[in-house]
């Protein structure tokens, strides 16, 4: 087998392991729940506490992969990636365990922040220009497809134990490590030094506003804590442009913004992952609440989004390779714009069968999309500054990710609490009575806060548990207003996508020297 085929294997297995565990712990949350005792909330950090890690870190990680070598840093990643993991299902019972697993997932999101950037440095580097669209389609297309896998890998697994959702990367680290030790993957390291100050104020900035965002949907948008956070965070973002600006060794080299392209691409990427990533919570959701799926079938239901998602990958691909990334990012942000909007109209029909085409065609158009946008992005960057610009992408990406979930759950949050209010009173319950329950209901449906559906006897819950039929139905038409908002997001990714000067970036990309090889 060709090293360079190797070294892609390689990278593919090690970053699986952090696609696979954006969705993975979400199936098995209530037997963790009820088994360690946590609450609702603290539930809520162990799930955030990861996505909020690997977004602050993102940006040093692909600055270390410069600065030390690619193939050190995913071996590192790696290591800290699985031991964390393991760590977390080793979690012990008692009033411990919160703290415990909060810490671990926090680490684990500093493991992927660390792989993520070098792993894609690697397949950068080891792949010819001519041959680079390609193989990372393939590594972008395999790996983001392997979200997919978490889902169903975790109702597999916790009819064993929830603790193996954890433990299941143990066995994907070890293969990931022997195929880079069979790759002879070597080194080249950049001069320069770590910009620690830089490093800490995206650290707090990223962290700070994606709290906000995040926490949104728990404090409030009216929160004088959310807006301390987002504000705060903003700032200390803006004090981290300006001290780039002034640093001799930046941990972002600003001036790749001057690559108009390069700025496209990010904007791009941004409005794109303002709908991929939220799309798995909100799909899943609507089809255990508004389908009365099980958690499995709520998987299955992703797949038809999935099967679009991985052919569009290659597909585009292809076409950056023979004609650049304008035409992908055009082709890919209309036919997610399209796909989005019908499928939006769709799920108010209750079928999961008569949605599969428009979730596939949404898919294709994140297919179309990402691959293209983040290679162009990678192969515009200033000298070999693979893994530097590489964290800025991710960075930008899961930055992107955060804020969709925060806006789209707001929305959600209060459009099904208006739709059960209305669906409470026509059942004659009075108007105060249906704002308390419709909260309630709100807050089962949506996974959020710490209440649960009302039990018990009486008129007030007996109008409730009828209003739980018609739920469904609100809960639906709530998500429209997601889903359009998604097909929005792609709608101004494409007014973007037409600012692309086009071309390939063949020229930028020979120029460099590589920051690794595979011989």
């Amino acid at each position: 087998m060709p090293q360079q085929t190797v070294a892609l294997a390689a990278m593919m297995f090690a970053v699986a392991m952090t696609f696979i565990d954006q969705t993975i712990v979400s199936i098995a949350a209530p037997d963790i729940v009820r088994e360690l005792d946590l609450s609702s909330s603290g539930m809520q950090w162990v799930v955030n506490a990861y996505l909020l890690s690997l977004a602050a870190f993102l940006a040093l990680g692909g600055r270390l992969a410069d600065l030390y070598g690619p193939r050190r840093i995913v071996v590192i990643g790696t290591l800290v990636f699985v031991v964390s993991s393991v760590l977390c299902g080793c979690v012990p019972e008692g009033s411990a365990a919160q703290t415990w697993l909060i810490v671990f997932r926090a680490t684990q999101g500093l493991g992927a922040a660390l792989l993520f950037p070098a792993a894609l440095a690697v397949v950068v580097a080891v792949f010819p220009v001519e041959r680079r669209g390609r193989a990372l389609a393939l590594f972008f297309g395999v790996s983001g497809a392997l979200t997919a896998l978490g889902p169903l890998l975790g109702g597999w697994l916790t009819g064993w134990t929830w603790r193996a959702v954890f433990w299941v990367n143990v066995p994907v680290a070890i293969v990931a490590l022997v195929l880079t030790a069979l790759a002879h993957i070597s080194d080249r390291r950049r001069s320069g030094a770590l910009d620690v100050r830089g490093a800490a104020l995206i650290a707090v900035g990223m962290g700070l506003s994606v709290l906000g965002f995040q926490q949104a949907w728990s404090w409030g948008w009216d929160s004088w804590a959310t807006w301390v956070c987002v504000a705060g965070g903003l700032a200390v973002l803006y004090g981290f442009v300006r001290f780039e600006r002034q640093v001799r060794h930046p941990l972002i080299d600003l001036r790749v913004f001057r690559d108009k392209a390069f700025t496209v691409d990010a904007a791009v990427l941004f409005f794109a992952m303002l709908a991929f990533v939220p799309v798995f919570f909100f799909s899943s959701v609507y089809a255990q609440v508004s389908l009365s799926a099980s958690p499995n079938q709520a998987a299955l239901f992703l797949l038809y989004f999935f099967a679009g998602f991985a052919i569009a990958s290659q597909w585009g691909g292809r076409i950056l390779d023979k004609q650049g990334a304008r035409p992908a990012l055009k082709l890919g942000t209309a036919v997610g714009c399209a796909g989005f909007a019908l499928w939006a109209n769709k799920l108010t029909d209750l079928s999961m069968h008569d949605q599969w085409p428009y979730a596939a065609l949404a898919g294709a158009g994140i297919g179309f999309v990402l691959a293209p946008a983040s290679t162009d992005a990678v192969n515009r960057a200033i000298g070999a500054s693979y893994g530097e610009v590489t964290g800025i992408t991710q960075t930008v990406r899961n930055y992107a990710a955060s804020v969709g979930l925060a806006v789209y759950g707001t929305v959600l949050t209060h459009v099904t609490t208006d739709n059960v209010v209305q669906s409470l009173r026509s059942r004659g319950m009075p108007a105060g009575d249906a704002d308390a329950v419709a909260r309630d209901i709100t807050e089962s449906v949506t996974g959020n806060g710490d209440s649960r559906p009302p039990t018990g006897t009486g008129p007030a819950a007996e109008a409730t548990r009828d209003a739980m039929s018609a739920v469904r139905m609100d809960f639906a038409e709530a998500n429209q207003w997601v889903f359009y908002g998604m097909a929005i997001a792609l709608g101004i990714g494409f007014l973007c996508a037409l600012r692309h000067p086009g071309g390939r970036a063949t020229t930028t990309a020979t120029a460099k020297e590589p920051v690794a090889q595979a011989h």
